[in-house]
């Protein structure tokens, strides 16, 4: 990939919109699949009261609209400003309690995985049937589209192109056969947590470019340092986080 070409999928522009000002990709192809479009506003015509505590609205009783949601409520039940970076808003905006909730949950992922995921991790990787594993630096792209493997061979995947992700685990009490968490990116539902499980790899499968069917990927976290495996194991569980966010933004 050239330094041109990747200059042009991170590129940014600041732009207005009715909830507030936005820094979103310079090419709307090249937007993060973390992202959520901001919502159409309920027409005030048709919400007279508060959808969440009923309250009439009149001079004293204005309405706002929910910057997540789109609905229509009071100042006490929208009173909150609450950043929401799956929209790209530069500053905090006005949101209900119910989004607000959200979207500081949210923002542990923003905070803490997604710098772990850009940050990368080594791993022993192996493409489809392949019985010899290569030691590749995996790290999600600037702009979160892609999957980037370096190593003596360099590849991208493109996130948007995954059907399933597994995330492989071991650490159940003794007694209890070792699993896998299992998070499908097209519409089943999210993975359960792993309890006291540890992360030890993921496995995917992604349409390649000019490829039938789908492919297959393993990762899987070394054993030769300590370092190096626990940011394997952190980068993975950071992974996990992120496949459960793709997830829900495709089911909204």
């Amino acid at each position: 990939m050239s330094s041109e070409v990747a200059a042009r999928r991170d590129a940014k522009k600041l732009v207005r919109s009715p909830s507030g000002l936005r820094m979103v990709p310079e090419h709307r192809a090249f937007g993060s699949p973390f992202g959520l479009e901001e919502p159409q506003w309920v027409p005030d015509k048709e919400c007279p009261r508060c959808m969440q505590c009923d309250a009439k609205f009149d001079f004293l009783t204005r309405k706002h609209h929910c910057r997540r949601c789109g609905k229509c409520f009071c100042d006490k039940c929208c009173g909150q400003k609450v950043p929401l970076r799956r929209m790209c808003f530069v500053d905090p905006v006005r949101q209900c309690a119910e989004c607000a909730l959200v979207s500081h949950k949210e923002a542990e992922f923003y905070d803490k995985q997604l710098k772990v995921l850009l940050s990368g991790a080594t791993f022993l990787v192996t493409f489809g049937n392949s019985e010899k594993p290569e030691t590749m630096v995996c790290r999600l792209s600037n702009n979160q589209r892609y999957l980037l493997l370096d190593g003596d061979s360099r590849h991208e995947i493109d996130i948007a192109h995954i059907s399933t992700v597994q995330i492989l685990t071991e650490g159940f009490p003794p007694g209890e056969k070792d699993t896998h968490t299992h998070t499908s990116l097209l519409g089943s539902q999210p993975a359960s947590e792993g309890g006291n499980a540890r992360a030890t790899g993921m496995s995917l499968r992604f349409a390649a470019p000019g490829a039938e069917g789908l492919t297959q990927l393993k990762l899987t976290a070394g054993e030769d340092a300590h370092a190096s495996r626990r940011q394997s194991t952190a980068w993975l569980a950071a992974m996990h986080k992120a496949t459960k966010l793709l997830y829900e933004s495709r089911d909204q």
